[in-house]
């Protein structure tokens, strides 16, 4: 009696083969937290290798969402690779915590609404809420990344708030100002009227919504004749401030009479232009744009002063006017579009601004107070009524949005701080080169065309919670910037030494102006929060007041990956930043990942009610489950379209496979009492089967290895998923019987450890992965048998390529057994002939015929009696080819006729294969050949009676589907021992329990049975059989059409 038998101490901790993996994840997890396995990692490559991470900070005044796993998950397991495979690996956790999603959240939690209110309330006060709900969701975004198995260090974060990390920014702002790249300019820029603040280019670019508006198409009077200029614009609240109408010099413009009045406009627009308006055009002249300049007109509304009219409303030229839509002339207001400020400039033109920075039409207008969107239908409603609107055309335009508050931006002439990007254009180009960018379009496309026109970068906010913009000014024009509390501290001793770097703290230091000894004082603005996540590199470190040699340790990051949102975002103001200081990208590899979408490819949103709680699918599928998802189910940077089945999918095919497999093997080496330690692997005395599974053990870690090296996330799942599919539905299923013999002969040992090697061997490779059910897989198999094993899979190495036991033509051998047996099964299934019933004979056409181990196993597998290679099939299948008359017709013209007779006399088997191999099929005629392709011609294909055939690549196969007396007794034996097996299942038996076997009901079946009782005694493990004397547990089956009814006890 065995241990296992008695119910004594087992090798191995039993396996429940229940598939439900979120509920064992926690134990995995609390495994770690209370073994420090994530430092250990950490720790025990000291003095090797580093591999650099850096972690896009998140907010945590926001939610984790379904898109955080994919990023967390992408971001956790490529750093455990590296782990395993020697390097020091430093994960950093860090948060993002200034900006506007802070203050809109805290202006709602106080309810006031704006910055005249916050500034009723006070700075001081409304920056201590800020900091507070800073952490509203910290504990959230903690248990998020511990249930999602992200390893980050969280104990000791950076956090953009502290005075280490501003202090670091101020030194990199000072560095840009000594260079002269960070200057304060008078220009339009995108600007919130709710936030009262301006945005940079990567800020617009994330806030852009298509909206349905009301354009006009205005009359503008022509000052010397009875005549109107025909301006366009998207923005009739710009109209107020209009000062010139801007033509293109080398555009030809017409004067045309339709209906009684007289026009100017660009010639190619006026059909549509006067589309709905009904009377003959007559032009009266044609001219260029030049021959306009200077042309006067009566102003629009009479809001400007006298000393501005006589300085503006006349004809402009630019050459940024185009004849794509519109008119062809432009209203120009030099306050609100940076072509009009430029080309006013040009011009020497005044500056008009009737717009407030609330966004409201000032008391200059007829429209005080009203915001700028909402004064849009008055104006075109009043200009309507003085006949000055031709028409108001509806037209759908992409128009940019607040990315945080959701309020339409304004453009906008007001004083801002700029740092000069357009200055290291070529160097930003150059650097971008040397970046790894996967997928590669985007480093070319999307994010290289972004900065091959960068822009200067608007760094001041009109707010309040950020990193304070260190320069300081004097009312005689000096400017200084600050770039550290010592240095602010010799500028004014009384400077606290502990003061903290915000608003309003910082805005009472003041020191004496070095020209002209006033006071300076430092400008109210703070900085983009984009610069903070930016600067994270060196900042997260204080550098360069401490940490020196730790940051040039870790820079540049080896590996970044965020959404690709992120090219206009931290993706920019990493590398911005890097190259102002340091003239190099700040990251090598970047995977850019794809939005998650619902099931049905839409974006997910709490409006639409399709959006995904994180915490619920990862308690409801595990975190395994949905990594696995992710890395397998498509390209990272494709949009993943998630779903609870999908997952559940991945998770049952890949996993449950995995598990099931570990499951056997430690169910049957607790029975065996195998111990794989008291075992040497005889690599020389291995059966075929055996060398098989190393040998696509050792290409899978191969090709897994690679692509994780080189990013490849989705092959490499692929890679460990086909081979746990293999393992499992081949080697285990043909190796049953070995693991079923008795004793413990040499046979049997290399079962055990070539089941177990490749098991280990997996979760290793599949670790990075799915690091809980590895983890679980790795404790039992291995540190139960080896206490000098690493405690945890995390802490092991990655697995070692054995090149010597990879045998490419053993593989390729197999690989076309595996397809023999899928067509095999195919035709059975279109026979409908069980695979339970013997069939006589196969015959099979592959690339080679294969040596007679590998036919035995294909007639063992689909229950052949023989099967047998050909090179010729045409005995059992037969090809016919035709033309397809309407694509080839076209191409052959008169040789039709020709084509078609000479196709369909043609060898198809010789025309199928020639279109699969090359892609083509030669006919050769007197005048000249005629090649088709696979769209030319159809082919079809008829079998033989008696026969089912199938094919697939570059296999046939022909299963012979007459079955005999001998074939069908046989069927009939198979399926009564199928039968008793799923009994003894059903009521629990183990495999070594024997048992007594009663059928009963069918003199038929009986007979039969009688006939190879011996054959069904030894597979079932009965010690007898009787017939017709039912004892025990009884259930009547169909079999193969015949009732009986079976007896076990």
């Amino acid at each position: 009696m065995t241990m296992y038998d008695a119910g004594g101490i087992l090798l191995y901790e039993k396996v429940d083969t229940n598939l439900d993996f979120a509920a064992r994840e926690k134990a995995v997890a609390d495994f770690w937290r209370e073994n420090h396995i994530a430092q250990r990692a950490v720790d025990q490559r000291e003095g090797c290798d580093t591999f650099t991470f850096y972690d896009g900070p998140p907010t945590a005044n926001g939610r984790p969402h379904i898109g955080h796993v994919l990023t967390r998950v992408i971001k956790d397991m490529l750093p455990r690779y590296q782990s395993m495979k020697g390097r020091k690996v430093l994960r950093k956790a860090g948060w993002d915590t200034h900006g506007l999603p802070v203050e809109l959240e805290v202006e709602k939690a106080i309810g006031i609404n704006g910055k005249e209110q916050i500034e009723d309330y006070g700075i001081e006060p409304f920056i201590k809420k800020c900091r507070e709900s800073v952490w509203t969701y910290k504990a959230m975004w903690e248990e998020f990344s511990d249930i999602v198995g992200f390893w980050a260090d969280m104990e000791h974060p950076y956090i953009t708030y502290e005075n280490n990390f501003i202090e670091s920014e101020w030194w990199a702002l000072k560095e840009i100002w000594k260079k002269g790249l960070l200057y304060q300019g008078h220009k339009i820029v995108p600007y919130c009227p709710r936030c009262g603040t301006p945005l940079s280019s990567h800020e617009v670019a994330q806030g852009y919504k298509d909206v349905t508006e009301r354009s006009a198409i205005v009359r503008f009077k022509a000052a010397d004749e009875d005549a109107y200029f025909l301006a366009w614009t998207t923005t009739p609240w710009t109209l107020p401030s209009n000062l010139g109408l801007c033509v293109n010099p080398n555009v030809t413009y017409v004067k045309v009479r339709v209906y009684g009045k007289v026009y100017y406009l660009a010639e190619a627009l006026m059909d549509s232009v006067f589309v709905d308006s009904w009377g003959d055009r007559e032009i009266l002249a044609t001219m260029k744009g030049s021959d306009l300049e200077y042309r006067k007109y009566e102003p629009l509304y009479p809001f400007a002063t006298k000393d501005v009219q006589d300085k503006a409303f006349f004809v402009i030229c630019d050459d940024y006017v185009t004849t794509e839509d519109g008119t062809g002339i432009v209203h120009t207001a030099p306050a609100f579009g940076e072509d009009d400020n430029r080309v006013c400039r040009k011009y020497g033109m005044p500056f008009v601004q009737f717009v407030n920075d609330k966004g409201e039409m000032t008391e200059e207008t007829d429209w005080p107070g009203v915001f700028v969107k909402d004064a849009d239908p008055l104006i075109l409603d009043d200009l309507e009524k003085s006949g000055k609107l031709f028409k108001a055309p509806e037209f759908t335009h992409s128009y940019p949005h607040c990315w945080r508050c959701d309020t339409p931006l304004i453009y906008y002439a007001r004083a801002s701080w700029f740092i000069k990007m357009t200055a290291v254009r070529d160097a930003l180009v150059a650097n971008n080169a040397t970046v790894n960018w996967i997928p590669k379009t985007i480093g070319d496309g999307r994010f290289g065309n972004w900065i091959e026109h960068v822009q200067d970068w608007g760094i001041s906010r009109d707010r309040y919670w950020g990193t304070p913009l260190n320069i300081w000014k004097c009312s005689c024009g000096h400017e200084h910037s600050v770039g550290s509390i010592a240095e602010l501290r010799e500028l004014q001793p009384d400077c606290p030494a502990d003061i903290e770097l915000h608003r309003p703290y910082i805005d009472a230091i003041t020191f004496p102006c070095e020209k002209c000894g006033e006071e300076m004082h430092r400008v109210p603005e703070v900085i983009d929060c984009w610069f903070d996540s930016g600067a994270m590199p060196f900042a997260q470190w204080h550098y360069p007041f401490e940490n020196k040699e730790i940051f040039e340790k870790y820079f540049p990051a080896d590996f970044i990956s965020e959404a690709v949102d992120q090219t206009r975002g931290w993706f920019y103001s990493l590398i911005a930043i890097s190259t102002l200081l340091f003239d190099k990208s700040p990251y090598r590899n970047v995977i850019v990942l794809g939005h998650v979408q619902d099931e049905n490819g839409q974006k997910m949103s709490k409006s639409k009610g399709n959006a995904v709680e994180p915490m619920d699918a990862l308690r409801r599928h595990g975190a395994d489950a949905i990594r696995w998802y992710f890395y397998e189910n498509s390209a990272p940077w494709l949009p993943n379209r998630f779903s609870d089945d999908a997952v559940q999918e991945g998770a049952r095919k890949f996993m449950g496979t995995l598990w099931n497999t570990y499951a056997f093997y430690v169910l049957y080496a607790n029975i065996d009492e195998f111990d794989p330690t008291k075992h040497e692997l005889d690599y020389d005395r291995l059966c075929v089967m055996d060398r098989w599974v190393f040998s696509r053990l050792n290409t899978m870690v191969r090709t897994v290895d690679d692509c994780l090296a080189n990013y490849r996330v989705t092959e490499a799942a692929k890679a460990v998923q086909s081979f746990v599919e293999e393992l499992s539905n081949w080697y285990v299923r043909r190796s049953r019987s070995r693991f079923w013999a008795k004793g413990m002969e040499a046979d049997k040992v290399d079962a055990y450890l070539t089941l177990y090697t490749a098991l280990v061997t997996t979760v290793k490779a599949a670790a990075p992965m799915v690091p809980f059910i590895t983890e679980s897989i790795y404790r039992n198999l291995v540190c139960s048998v080896d206490k000098s094993a690493p405690i945890s899979v995390h802490l092991a190495d990655f697995p070692t390529v054995n090149e010597a036991w990879i045998d490419p033509a053993l593989e390729e051998n197999m690989e076309i057994v595996l397809e023999v047996v899928t067509l095999g099964r195919a035709a059975r299934n279109a026979a409908n002939i069980k695979n339970r019933q013997p069939v006589a004979n196969m015959f099979v056409k592959a690339e080679h015929a294969l040596p007679e181990f590998f036919v035995e196993i294909i007639e063992d597998e689909l229950n052949v009696k023989a099967v047998t290679f050909r090179d010729d099939m045409s005995d059992f299948l037969a090809y016919h080819v035709k033309p397809n008359f309407h694509v080839l017709g076209p191409k052959v013209g008169k040789q039709m006729g020709a084509v078609k007779k000479a196709l369909e006399e043609s060898d198809g088997a010789a025309v199928k294969d020639a279109l699969a191999g090359d892609g083509s099929y030669t006919l050769h005629f007197a005048d000249g050949d005629v090649t088709v392709t696979a769209e030319d011609v159809e082919v079809t294909v008829s079998q033989q009676e008696g026969y089912n055939c199938q094919s697939y690549g570059g296999v046939t196969v022909a299963l012979e589907t007459t079955l005999t007396e001998e074939l069908l007794e046989e069927g009939f034996v198979r399926e009564i021992i199928s039968k008793v097996q799923t009994m003894r299942k059903e009521c629990g038996l183990e495999v070594t329990d024997h048992i007594a076997l009663d059928l009963s009901g069918n003199t038929k079946l009986a007979d039969i049975a009688c006939r190879n009782e011996a054959f069904i005694r030894e597979i079932t493990l009965a010690d007898s059989v009787s017939y017709d004397a039912p004892q025990g547990t009884s259930k009547e089956w169909n079999i193969n059409g015949e009732k009986m009814t079976l007896s076990i006890k």
